[in-house]
């Protein structure tokens, strides 16, 4: 399904699992990532909750605008697709980069959050993720978006995972380049993350209980930097699943999955 943005773009989205259930969670994508990466994740909530998934504008099906989007903007493109499912109120799951935008939609929309997850996440950039996220942009620049998966993996990925993959690393490249072919799309998410300015006072506005999951061996965003998150959000607490990465609906899915529906009871 799709419906239009607030400035008449097709964002394109699905509604999944339970749809008698008067509980919904809505999923929010990492970077690269599209509506089908969080198919072991829905194995496990389909039965009990309403999901809605959705691919932010320059991913998956949805449009490609010409001017990159900051993350209020995301946001509130979610919000337009609840307000197309009628949908008041929701739990609000985001992966990575779709936790940064989980986290403005949360200041800026608190009636619509029930309760917030919050997986993956930061809210300020050290010297050494802008480090790698630099790396990432030059690969995307000089080899496009091959050579910049081959970068990104290691960072996103434990080594466990290498070792005994849910998804096979060359098929999930495979995967991954069919549905990411728009380079300049792929720069204009990154540039979002790139001017974000450091959000953890922003984060003292969140009121929703919030839980925040963190991989233990997440290389690209240690778990110092989830804990400055729960630092900054009153009602909240901190999960860190052992020997994970960063990519947790891929990685110890059981495990997160389970700590959701506790959260969500």
């Amino acid at each position: 399904m799709k419906c239009k943005t607030a400035d008449d773009l097709s964002i394109y989205y699905e509604v999944q699992g339970n749809l008698e259930s008067s509980e919904t969670i809505v999923l929010l994508n990492g970077l690269t990532q599209s509506t089908v990466s969080w198919f072991f994740v829905l194995q496990h909530l389909k039965e009990k909750y309403k999901i809605i998934l959705l691919d932010f504008i320059f991913q998956g099906q949805s449009d490609k605008a010409e001017h990159w989007r900051d993350f209020d903007q995301h946001a509130n493109d979610v919000k337009h697709v609840l307000q197309h499912e009628k949908i008041t109120k929701a739990n609000i799951i985001g992966l990575s980069y779709g936790s940064l935008v989980a986290q403005n939609f949360a200041v800026n929309y608190p009636t619509f959050v029930n309760k917030l997850i919050l997986i993956s996440t930061f809210a300020h950039k050290t010297p050494y993720y802008e480090a790698v996220e630099l790396g990432w942009w030059r690969a995307l620049e000089m080899g496009g978006y091959n050579l910049m998966l081959d970068i990104m993996l290691p960072s996103v990925l434990s080594e466990d995972y290498f070792s005994n993959p849910i998804i096979p690393i060359n098929l999930m490249k495979e995967a991954r380049l069919d549905a990411q072919q728009n380079k300049q799309a792929i720069f204009n998410l990154m540039q979002a993350t790139k001017d974000r300015k450091d959000y953890r006072k922003e984060l003292e506005k969140i009121t929703a209980p919030t839980l925040i999951i963190q991989g233990e061996k997440d290389l690209l965003l240690p778990v110092h930097l989830a804990e400055e998150v729960h630092k900054h959000i009153k009602n909240s607490k901190i999960k860190v699943i052992k020997n994970a990465g960063h990519t947790l609906n891929l990685e110890h899915v059981p495990e997160v999955c389970g700590d959701i529906k506790e959260f969500l009871l």
